[in-house]
């Protein structure tokens, strides 16, 4: 994925983002940096905050429709449904990202995740209200999300976006592990209310931090919000082929290796755990040496590499190897997950700044479902030809991907804003 410049080079003013002018402070060379900024502390605590909030939310949910049903299905549903929401809001109202009062709109959306979150702690509530409410909280998620990315955008300079993400990508995938832990030890403790409760605090916390840090950026040009404005600028954004393939790379071959992840436990149910933990472990590396370590230009020289190291490691399933090895391969796999950083600071590039936090939301949004997608897949295949066959299979299919879209990816590369 080369192309002649940088996304973040001065030849393209209109780039992505806020550029270094002579005269202005050097972009952030580090986490610390980052933090320094208090906009961007303020966005990140939020997010961190609302991670957690959403696993424990997820975790309690998923315990209390196991106790009362004892249906897996239903079970695994109400702890991953809401992924499937989150494309709802990337095709009706994502326009609201680019308000020309972002921070309003992100705030009034933690308002409203506070308030479905606490719904959750009522005890009594039928099921199928508590899942509908799973589906409003997914819809909000996927705008929350366009906001935050959209504020993002224009509170760290461009050279260090994918620093950011970087960051925030480790911070997510740390904080669902501890989320998912610390949920278990309160359910010693609490009911499942009461773990609701606690994710409502959190989900509090986060709304007040994100209210007293972040500022309006009212410079924004005031714009009609909708779903006709949502539809339009979608079908802009799929009309241009170098940012239908820059979201094909983002979604697909994700998706599918998450779905090689989903067959863990029915391929090795003793050693799910090692191999889950390994995929994380991996990804958290790969997303603090890409972001942290390398600058723009090698990130784009080794995106393709990275999206093969994503899905070919788990060809090895077809040998049964030992399981330690598997651990290893699952573990160097998970580095590929930062293949996202590069195509995110390519899409981020082409997109204009007036539905720039639209675009990232629907590429968040389009990710996680996806990710929902791949685990359907995974299952549906694997109850025809067993869980090692088809983790081969669907590896194979992202390879396949990866390798057809390469020279549609380089030649999006290419393209100027």
């Amino acid at each position: 994925m080369s192309s002649p410049s940088s996304p973040s080079s001065p030849s393209h003013p209109d780039a992505a983002g806020p550029q270094t002018v002579p005269g202005s402070p050097p972009p952030p060379a580090g986490y610390r940096d980052l933090l320094r900024n208090r906009e961007f502390a303020g966005l990140y605590a939020g997010f961190t905050l609302t991670v957690a909030a959403g696993t424990l939310s997820g975790f309690a949910l998923g315990t209390l429709v196991d106790r009362q049903t004892r249906s897996p299905f239903l079970t695994a549903v109400s702890m991953y449904g809401a992924a499937f929401a989150t494309v709802l809001g990337a095709l009706t109202l994502m326009s609201v990202a680019d308000g020309h009062r972002p921070r309003r709109t992100l705030v009034t959306l933690q308002c409203a995740a506070l308030a479905g979150t606490a719904v959750q702690a009522v005890p009594g509530l039928p099921l199928a209200a508590r899942f509908g409410l799973l589906l409003v909280l997914g819809f909000f998620q996927s705008l929350g999300t366009g906001a935050r990315m959209g504020l993002l955008a224009e509170v760290v300079p461009v050279r260090a976006y994918a620093l950011a993400r970087s960051l925030m990508n480790i911070t997510s995938g740390g904080t669902a592990v501890l989320g998912y832990a610390a949920g278990a030890l309160l359910l010693r403790r609490l009911s499942p209310h009461g773990v609701f409760g606690a994710a409502a605090v959190l989900a509090g916390v986060a709304l007040a931090v994100v209210a007293v840090t972040v500022r309006e950026h009212s410079a924004r040009p005031a714009r009609r919000l909708g779903l006709r404005q949502t539809w339009a600028a979608n079908a802009e954004l799929f009309s241009r082929p170098g940012g239908r393939v820059l979201l094909l790379n983002l979604w697909v071959p994700n998706g599918l290796v998450v779905g090689c992840e989903a067959l863990f436990l029915s391929y090795a149910p003793r050693h799910a755990g090692a191999l889950l933990a390994a995929g994380s472990a991996g990804m958290l590396l790969g997303d603090l040496t890409v972001g942290r370590l390398l600058d723009a230009g090698r990130r784009r020289r080794y995106a393709f590499a990275l999206r093969l190291l994503l899905a070919v490691p788990y060809l090895l399933f077809a040998a049964r190897p030992p399981v330690p090895v598997l651990v290893v391969a699952v573990g160097v796999a998970g580095a590929g997950f930062a293949a996202t950083l590069p195509l995110q600071e390519r899409l981020l590039a082409l997109t204009p700044e007036a539905v720039r936090g639209q675009v990232q939301g629907v590429e968040s949004a389009g990710r996680m479902t996806w990710q929902g997608i791949g685990a359907a897949l995974a299952g549906a295949t694997a109850q025809w030809i067993g869980p090692g066959a088809a983790i081969v299979t669907l590896a194979a299919v992202s390879v396949a991907v990866t390798v057809a879209s390469r020279p549609f990816v380089a030649r999006a590369g290419a393209q100027r804003p």
